[in-house]
């Protein structure tokens, strides 16, 4: 099962999103680099690092209700040790939303105390909101944003389609859409993109993909798996084993009686995205598999 190595995806308007990134990062004071909770490692931009420079960040671990709480714990307790400042959200309830902004300033304590030096108190905080695709970052803007009007307006040095939304008298957001880098090194990372629908799906196998993914969770949350299907496991049961078992509980059949794999695939990543399987996170700092996530 090693054809979700192959996965390449860099479409041109994600290059030019990052030429972008580079030309406008001088006008905000800090970069909001916004993650998958239940991959808080594959779901970061390798390029990221030297597309921000030496410019402040604020690490978001989105979709937290989605991930494993006690994985989620440890990742922010890794980045602590780190010394660099994470929140964990949940934009579909609101969780840790509103935490953001105390963060925010807290991060950029020194550069408001030279604002208000200046007499430029009251001066809005501009950040660029980055991430790649699917990890919510537009919802997270909006939910942000509250009951009040999103204001969008063009300014100097950023290109058409590319927009500045003001959250009230403090903050400022320049939204950069979405963007993958051009080549997965690591076939593990584009695996873990895939489940997640970072990748969209028309490019990949979702048989393959889904076997690849029970093979994962029967390792990592058997319990969940026989929860969700009511099925049996074996410990290093093949994946695609798994799914017949899956497909043949759910009643998944077609002419012949045999099962329709596609359709339990289909059904298999679904419920894993819209976390009716369970809390599930892919991956843990620092462990075999995973890199230095770091900053």
């Amino acid at each position: 099962m090693s054809e979700v190595s192959s996965i390449q995806w860099f479409p041109g308007h994600m290059a030019k999103t990052r030429r972008l990134m580079q030309k406008n990062i001088t006008l905000v004071d800090a970069v909001v680099e916004i993650t998958d909770a239940r991959i808080p490692y594959s779901s970061r931009n390798p390029e990221m690092d030297r597309l921000v420079g030496q410019k402040p960040r604020l690490i978001i671990l989105n979709k937290c209700d989605a991930a494993d709480e006690n994985i989620t714990a440890m990742w922010l307790d890794y980045y602590k040790k780190k010394g660099v400042l994470a929140l964990a959200t949940d934009c579909r309830s609101g969780k840790g939303v509103q935490k953001f902004l105390p963060l925010l300033k807290e991060l950029l304590k020194e550069k408001i105390e030279r604002w208000n030096n200046k007499g430029m108190v009251g001066r809005p905080i501009r950040i660029m909101i980055v991430g790649i695709p699917n990890v919510g970052k537009s919802s997270f803007i909006n939910k942000m944003a509250k009951s009040k009007m999103a204001k969008v307006e063009d300014r100097p040095g950023v290109t058409r389609g590319k927009q500045w939304v003001s959250l009230g008298k403090e903050l400022e957001l320049l939204d950069m859409p979405g963007v993958l880098w051009p080549k997965f090194e690591d076939k593990l990372v584009g695996e873990r993109l895939a489940f997640t629908g970072a990748v969209k799906d028309d490019i990949m196998d979702l048989e393959l993909l889904a076997s690849r993914l029970l093979e994962y969770l029967n390792e990592s949350y058997p319990k969940n798996i026989a929860e969700r299907y009511s099925v049996e496991t074996t410990e290093n049961e093949e994946g695609f084993d798994i799914l017949q078992k899956v497909g043949r509980k759910r009643g998944f059949l077609i002419a012949g009686g045999e099962i329709n794999t596609e359709r339990t695939a289909i059904t298999v990543i679904d419920e894993f995205r819209s976390g009716k399987i369970g809390r599930l996170s892919l991956e843990k700092p620092q462990v075999s598999g995973v890199q230095d996530g770091a900053i």
